[in-house]
């Protein structure tokens, strides 16, 4: 007896090609397993990022009180500038989708066109985070950092609204170091403190008790998920008796904002993803000239357009899932 075998009609549609799954060319499918595998990584860091966010949620930073800054304009804007380098992104992979459709019609200068406005948008947002990478590790206002590895932060009773944080070099007292001339037998030719904005310890906390209207905000959450505010009592107590050192910005070890914790995931993953940015715009640049030269015209196709394209879009894809956990959760 002969075994009967059924035919969907299916099959050459769906497969197409024998060794070709999908009739996709070689290159396109390992693009596909780089984009698969490097989504499993991301996957991980986030999910690293968001364990430790819920495992310290009682004192981690608001981003809201961190990224508030837009360049050239002074002011208190939460998250404005963030939202721009998302749109920049965003508005890249419209231009990319463009490229890639015009690459079907064969459109050489529409390719070239889409193309750079591609390249354009990505060195805006790779630049954007050079820039507010340079803000973060700079710092805004500064804090004090406990013996126990807490953060104060400093605000002006006198001020109304969501202004109140001041900088700590508005109400630090400098206190002048002694310098030591030239003194030959000693080796000594010339000792003093560089010219700095960092102050000590001593003159912010003196600064500090000076000035009757600075309160102190913790790092810690109420139940309304507000900073809790010490009392002035409190917050001279606080300085004098538990504070260790002046923290100015962010680093691997220090963060005037919180935990450093949240520094080292913010470099970490952001960084992570801007080399991922950066990759993308020197491949875009390379298709960009071969494209110029008439590369893919002799070639018939402009497959390498749409391999490009698809990095391209991961790219972004992962930048809406790192925007959303790490900026707005």
């Amino acid at each position: 007896m002969e075994a009967t075998v059924a035919k969907t009609g299916t099959d050459e549609k769906t497969w197409g090609g024998g060794n070709r799954p999908l009739n996709a060319s070689y290159g396109k499918m390992m693009m596909w397993f780089f984009i698969v595998s490097d989504a499993l990584t991301f996957s991980g860091f986030l999910a690293a990022y968001g364990f430790s966010r819920f495992k310290f949620i009682d004192s981690w930073p608001i981003a809201d009180e961190v990224f508030t800054h837009i360049p050239f304009v002074h002011g208190n804007f939460p998250m404005y500038y963030v939202a721009f380098m998302t749109f920049i992104l965003i508005f890249s992979s419209v231009t990319m989708v463009l490229a890639v459709d015009a690459g079907h019609h064969m459109k050489k200068n529409k390719v070239i066109i889409y193309l750079f406005l591609t390249i354009i948008g990505g060195l805006i947002f790779v630049g954007s985070q050079a820039w507010e990478w340079k803000t973060f590790i700079k710092g805004s206002y500064g804090a004090v950092e406990t013996k126990g590895g807490k953060i104060l932060q400093f605000l002006d009773s006198d001020i109304e609204g969501d202004s109140q944080r001041i900088a700590i070099g508005d109400f630090a007292i400098e206190i002048p170091t002694v310098r030591k001339d030239h003194i030959e037998s000693e080796g000594i030719w010339y000792q003093s403190e560089p010219a700095s904005t960092s102050f000590s310890l001593e003159e912010v906390t003196k600064g500090f008790l000076a000035d009757e209207s600075l309160l102190i905000r913790t790092q810690y959450l109420n139940d309304r998920g507000e900073r809790i505010i010490l009392s002035r009592e409190e917050s001279m107590a606080k300085i004098t008796a538990d504070g260790k050192m002046v923290v100015e910005g962010a680093n691997l070890k220090h963060n005037e904002y919180g935990t450093p914790l949240f520094a080292d995931f913010f470099f970490f993953i952001t960084g992570f993803h801007g080399f991922h940015v950066f990759s993308g715009v020197m491949f875009n640049l390379i298709v960009f000239f071969n494209v110029i030269i008439g590369t893919y015209e002799r070639r018939g196709h402009y497959e390498m357009v749409e391999k490009v394209g698809l990095y391209w879009h991961f790219v972004d894809l992962v930048w809406v899932f790192v925007f959303t956990v790490f900026y707005l959760v």
